[in-house]
């Protein structure tokens, strides 16, 4: 199954928004859970996390607004 076009910009935005909030709180991360370039540490676990919170929270909201609409 072909996802549409406006799931995969929706997908998009998510991983921005998740990757921003990442580089935004990095600084003030422990040394460990900062990511590395070109490496598969703990940073990138740290930066998965972040993004799965976003997909959490925009499914929240489209849940919470489709049970209002009822």
């Amino acid at each position: 199954m072909k996802p549409s076009p406006a799931r995969l910009l929706r997908y998009l935005v998510i991983i921005v928004i998740g990757n921003a909030l990442y580089f935004i709180a990095m600084p003030r991360l422990p040394s460990a859970a900062r990511h590395k370039r070109f490496q598969l540490d703990l940073g990138t676990l740290v930066d998965f996390w972040f993004c799965l919170v976003v997909f959490g929270i925009f499914e929240l909201v489209d849940f919470l607004r489709k049970r209002n609409k009822k």
